[in-house]
């Protein structure tokens, strides 16, 4: 028998329904009943005997298949020495950072890109500066540099303005460039994803930039030089 271990939060939402047949649609009755408004974005068997894995976004719950109890937190196989949580939040944060990546981002791309990362910043923060000032470094190691906008001062303010500027140029690179010298770039408004980069940020924990997010998932807070990052990732795919 497993021996498994999961250290975290634990929620008794006895409120739920508990219908004695156990499958997915119980679970996804009772987070609707629970949390409305939130649609889980997979639901699947959890190692952990009697649970199930839910993905929302980039975060993981374990839910009782009697749709009763909710955990977030690690699940870790003692066995096997192995965390079984990490795993599938890189790939959580993966499928929610693709999904936006849909709509577009502002990336620095090299000919023959053979990483990418994604980069959440502040036009405004020092180490997202001294980063950018480097993109040159990140593409010689063969990177490419996918931005979200993560303004830590939050809407309304000039950070917040400064994006969404950005985004609005006619040449968002150049644009995004300038505003990382500190220079001036013209006021712009139009459609734009501030607002979903900056909530995607959040639920991924960010609690300052630059927030870097591996090709594997992996999260790497604060700055990384380029040749530090290309060893990571170098070593994370196993070269």
């Amino acid at each position: 028998m497993k021996k498994l271990l999961l250290s975290g939060v634990v929620v008794c939402a006895s409120f739920l329904a508990a219908p004695i047949h156990a499958d997915s649609k119980t679970v996804e009755d009772a987070l609707r009943q629970a949390l409305p408004g939130v649609t889980p974005d997979s639901i699947k068997a959890s190692a952990m005997p009697g649970f199930f894995e839910v993905t929302v976004g980039p975060k993981l719950f374990y839910v009782s298949q009697d749709g009763r109890y909710l955990m977030q937190g690690t699940l870790f196989d003692i066995a096997a020495k192995a965390d079984l949580t990490e795993p599938k939040l890189a790939e959580a944060r993966l499928h929610a950072l693709n999904k936006i990546a849909e709509e577009g981002l502002i990336t620095f791309k090299p000919k023959q890109p053979r990483r990418s990362v994604f980069v959440f910043t502040d036009i405004d923060c020092g180490y997202c500066r001294k980063l950018h000032s480097e993109i040159d470094q990140y593409m010689k190691e063969g990177i490419a540099v996918q931005y979200l906008f993560f303004p830590r001062t939050g809407e309304d303010s000039p950070s917040y303005d400064k994006a969404v500027s950005v985004w609005c140029a006619k040449d968002r690179n150049e644009a995004l460039t300038q505003a990382k010298k500190g220079e001036s770039i013209e006021s712009r408004t139009c459609e734009n994803p501030v607002r979903k980069h900056m909530a995607l940020g959040n639920a991924l924990g960010a609690q300052g930039t630059p927030l870097i997010v591996t090709d594997k998932g992996s999260v790497l807070p604060g700055y990384v030089s380029a040749a530090q990052l290309s060893a990571y990732l170098a070593h994370e795919n196993g070269k």
